[in-house]
């Protein structure tokens, strides 16, 4: 099954649990996020919690104008266990195994150092953003984006049944229709680049671009020639392409500036996995205006995903300490990437 035919499947559930058409002020529709656990508190607390602020006269009544909820990606939505995130990926595959792509000696190193020894360049480390930002100096924001989504095609490391670009967790993509039902924005807000980004959401979740926020890659007009934006025209044959350099990683407090730059409405759901996402959820939890939340997935399932229980563990208790809610994939979750898909034999990430 497609993600396409996913998202049919799920609008359709939602019609039938009388979630799509539910008026204002109705009770919740039991139907809703049939793919959690019955039981599981965070489902309880965002079920109860959606009530609250989508009936007229509660006290925490949310116009629709205001239910902003964002959502971080990788670990989130997506796959990043199998073996790393999905732009990792594909920064090794464009260096390494693409023919078209003459790789740096310097990229060629990193990408072959961490093919060898499963060890990728942390997500602060500056020698990672500056390698991947280079591999796509001077290519359209479109191509980079094609690229992607010709990638995605390919099938998921670490699994069988299942495309790179099928790899959503299914009882999240549930939550963002079920809250797309009751009148929220939705928003995906990652440290992964923009456009790339922007590809795989667009095929996976049905967002407009929009919706969408992500690292950003320097952009120049291609025949711009370093020279300073105030100092160049673009002009009607010129063309846009990614400049090769870094502009803002999209992690920690850089979320929240551009959550504040991007919407200019403070969100008042938002669903993360890591500290990265630390800041995005407490912007989240510091609105004044209404009710909030903060949700925290817990990397806890090793049988139908590469689960890591101490880094898992560690979170949880972090969530006792932020006031987050812990959502564990695997006890709150029936299925994580749906029936056909199943983890390859082997150790777990944490093993």
């Amino acid at each position: 099954m497609t993600m396409r035919d996913l998202l049919k499947l799920l609008a359709a559930a939602a019609l039938l649990a009388g979630c799509a058409t539910r008026p204002e002020g109705a009770s919740r529709p039991d139907g809703a996020l049939s793919l959690w656990r019955d039981g599981a508190p965070a489902k309880a607390a965002l079920l109860d919690y959606v009530a609250a602020v989508t009936t007229d006269g509660s006290p925490d009544y949310i116009p629709p104008s205001d239910r902003i909820a964002v959502f971080d990606f990788d670990g989130t939505l997506f796959c990043e266990t199998a073996p790393t995130y999905l732009d990792w990926m594909l920064y090794d595959h464009r260096v390494l195994d693409d023919p078209g792509f003459s790789a740096s000696d310097e990229q060629k190193a990193v990408a072959r150092a961490a093919r060898a020894t499963g060890r990728w360049p942390g997500l602060d480390n500056p020698v990672r953003e500056r390698v991947m930002a280079a591999a796509w100096r001077g290519v359209e924001p479109d191509a980079a984006a094609d690229a992607l989504r010709a990638f995605a095609a390919g099938p998921q490391p670490g699994f069988a049944g299942m495309k790179r670009g099928e790899a959503f967790y299914r009882p999240m993509v549930e939550v963002v229709r079920f809250l797309e039902a009751n009148g929220f924005l939705v928003y995906v807000c990652s440290g992964t680049e923009r456009f790339v980004l922007r590809a795989i959401v667009g095929e996976g979740l049905a967002l407009p671009p929009r919706q969408v926020i992500g690292t950003d890659y320097a952009l120049v007009a291609a025949a711009q020639d370093g020279r300073d934006g105030l100092a160049f025209t673009y002009g009607t044959n010129d063309v846009l392409v990614l400049g090769g350099t870094l502009a803002v990683k999209n992690l920690q407090m850089n979320k929240v500036a551009a959550l504040a730059r991007e919407i200019g409405v403070r969100p008042v759901l938002a669903f993360g996995n890591s500290f990265s996402d630390a800041s995005m959820l407490n912007y989240a939890l510091q609105n004044r205006r209404y009710r909030s939340l903060g949700f925290m997935l817990l990397c806890d399932d090793t049988v139908r995903e590469y689960g890591n229980p101490a880094k898992a563990e560690a979170m949880r208790a972090a969530c006792a300490v932020h006031g987050w809610i812990p959502v564990s994939m695997r006890d709150d979750w029936t299925t994580i990437y749906g029936p056909g898909v199943t983890r390859d034999p082997g150790p777990s990430a944490a093993e």
